[in-house]
């Protein structure tokens, strides 16, 4: 057991996501990953805290529009720039899928060499690479679709801002 004043990294607090579409954005977050909204304060500019709807679950996903989420340009950015992609452990791996068909998502597949591990990689409408991880040993039907036009491949963006779907 670690000491009271030793330092101690204990988890995940929270990530936060810039946003030029709120509305879009937390319909992405709530409506399709089934987050949930929780009291946010009033930082005198718009945004949206969203939780883990899960008893033990306290991670939080921040999003901020306007004010300081606006780079120089007017305009916030895109992509997941240095962070490569944010991973939530999840469960109902083909009911996940199915949401993003209907929603007209693109994603990719992953099945994680010598483990149990089933992963499934979409963006969301700022461009925020997100990885979904299930325990394969608990889901039911096929494992993940590693053809070629389906598999995820590290590195390779597949995220195309003029055909991502309207949400919300």
């Amino acid at each position: 057991m670690p000491d009271a004043a030793e330092p101690l990294v204990a988890g995940l607090f929270h990530v936060a996501v810039k946003t030029n579409d709120l509305a879009a954005t937390r319909a992405f977050y709530v409506g399709l990953l089934g987050l949930r909204d929780v009291q946010r304060p009033d930082f005198g500019y718009p945004g949206a805290w969203l939780a883990v709807p899960l008893p033990g679950g306290p991670a939080l996903l921040h999003v901020y529009a306007g004010g300081p989420a606006m780079g120089p340009d007017g305009a916030a950015p895109q992509g997941t720039a240095a962070i490569d992609h944010v991973s939530l452990a999840c469960r109902g791996y083909h009911a996940f899928r199915q949401r993003f068909v209907a929603a007209g998502l693109d994603w990719r597949e992953f099945l994680v060499p010598g483990t149990t591990l089933w992963q499934l990689f979409v963006y969301d409408p700022s461009g925020v690479q997100l990885e979904l991880t299930f325990d394969g040993a608990c889901e039911d039907g096929a494992p993940p679709d590693m053809s070629e036009a389906r598999r995820y491949r590290a590195g390779e963006s597949f995220f195309d801002p003029a055909r991502y779907p309207r949400l919300g």
